[in-house]
């Protein structure tokens, strides 16, 4: 979820938002932020009890606090296998853990932060950019009501990073507004080259915005 979409859930009913974070594959629970602790806005919590998280790199090592590496996941929870698919599963429960697909950072306390799938990951340039890390902060614009950022093919680079709008009604913002904006926000490698608007963006079963449309459309 989005901070700035919390932040204002919060405020206007006046409630706690609890956020966690899990899969199907750990039925469906890793960690969350609990009712006897503080949240920590823009984390999933710490994992909940019987369950061991870590982040690794991509051979597999833990990495160092604060580092960014896949989720990995231990516990009673996490299932045994999936069904009728060896090889998937062996991939999935190499070295003993759970390998979630996802990019995240656990900080001194534990807390976990997604930073994104791995699959999403945009590779510019030999540079690794991570949609979710620009989409929290492209939430922040006032005329920004749903965004989602994705890489789309670049003959020069690899791949190039494209941003997809849904205005707050009645706003007005255009193409070379926004990308000046998001000079100011972002890296010189990292803010959007291209940017849609749209009046609104597919979403998944899940409620989750449905990105894997988006690169269809755009391959």
């Amino acid at each position: 979820m989005p901070v700035e979409v919390m932040k204002a859930f919060e405020a206007k009913f006046n409630v706690r938002v609890m956020e966690g974070y899990g899969l199907s594959e750990t039925s469906p629970l890793a960690t969350f932020n609990h009712f006897e602790k503080s949240s920590k806005p823009g984390t999933v919590g710490q994992p909940i009890f019987g369950v061991d998280v870590k982040c690794v790199d991509d051979n597999d090592n833990e990495v160092s606090t604060g580092t960014r590496g896949e989720v990995v996941i231990r516990g009673t929870n996490v299932m045994k296998g999936y069904y009728k698919r060896p090889e998937a599963t062996a991939e999935a429960f190499r070295t003993g853990w759970f390998h979630s697909g996802d990019i995240g950072v656990l900080d001194e306390e534990g807390y976990l932060t997604i930073v994104d799938r791995k699959k999403d990951m945009i590779l510019r340039g030999g540079y690794n950019i991570y949609p979710r890390e620009l989409e929290e902060v492209i939430m922040t614009h006032p005329s920004v009501s749903l965004c989602a950022v994705i890489g789309v093919p670049c003959e020069r680079l690899g791949e190039e990073v494209k941003a997809f709008l849904v205005l707050k009604q009645g706003a007005e913002l255009t193409e070379e507004t926004f990308v000046a904006w998001c000079k100011g926000q972002f890296a010189a490698n990292k803010y959007p080259r291209y940017v849609e608007f749209r009046d609104g963006l597919p979403i998944g079963g899940t409620g989750k915005i449905f990105k894997r449309a988006l690169r269809e459309e755009n391959t």
